[in-house]
């Protein structure tokens, strides 16, 4: 059986995700800026409104995660806050400017999560895919006990990053989970699963509504179209899981 976590930003995200058939959300706010933390009551709603795991992200800024040491406060405390309102596991990674994993920090957030219960998880989000080694950051991953990996395999969409995938998966896959996610949808997924072995999928199943008050006058706040936000599709995530069956 494949897992399909879908990417969520707001509560009716979550909602239609849950009622596509989704396994797990890992839930965001700011998804056109590659995701960042979340506010608690969209986790409380979201739990309130749904009955599947939820993963919540903890990344304080866009670019990338090189962090301060305010940025590296505030990642704690919102994952301590977000764990007590129900998060069922954190997506965070914590890089130096090498491009090496950051061991302190990610030693601390670990142990912040698992002492909410050793049945929280612990995620390294996409990240990975701006580390110099993925073979030793993936063994560091597996000594420091981190649970899942979410990647594209180093590459901007998991389809050009597949061989490397298929590698990690084939040689650490009985060691730790392994999320394949980025420009995986419902017309490749079937593709993708056959020559990777992947046996989990990470997907935004998006589709576009429209605000007019997006742009009026000579103000816009629009970061696709002129009128347009994304949201999460129940049709996309019914079409997904039916490919990945």
């Amino acid at each position: 059986m494949t897992i399909v976590e879908i990417c969520c930003g707001s509560v009716e995200d979550c909602i239609a995700a849950a009622h596509g058939g989704a396994n797990r959300v890992e839930l965001n706010s700011a998804l056109h800026m590659g995701g960042l933390t979340p506010s608690v009551a969209s986790l409380r709603l979201a739990k309130q409104y749904t009955n599947i795991p939820i993963v919540t992200m903890v990344r304080p800024r866009s670019a990338g995660f090189c962090y301060s040491h305010t940025d590296i406060e505030t990642m704690l405390l919102d994952a301590k806050i977000l764990l007590e309102n129900g998060a069922d596991g954190i997506a965070f990674g914590f890089l130096h400017e090498n491009g090496s994993i950051d061991i302190e920090n990610t030693k601390a957030m670990i142990k912040l999560i698992k002492s909410f219960g050793e049945e929280k998880e612990a995620v390294l989000h996409r990240a990975f895919d701006c580390v110099s080694d993925p073979y030793e950051t993936i063994e560091q991953c597996i000594e420091l006990k981190i649970d899942r990996i979410l990647t594209s395999g180093l590459e901007n969409k998991a389809t050009e990053g597949k061989d490397l995938i298929k590698t990690l998966i084939e040689e650490y896959g009985n060691e730790i989970e392994i999320l394949a996610g980025s420009g995986i949808n419902e017309t490749n997924v079937k593709e993708f699963i056959e020559y990777t072995g992947v046996k989990q999928i990470h997907s935004s199943c998006k589709e576009w509504l429209i605000d007019k008050t997006t742009t009026m006058n000579n103000v816009s706040y629009a970061y696709h179209e002129k009128y347009d936000y994304e949201i999460v599709s129940e049709e996309k995530v019914k079409k997904l899981i039916d490919q990945c069956k």
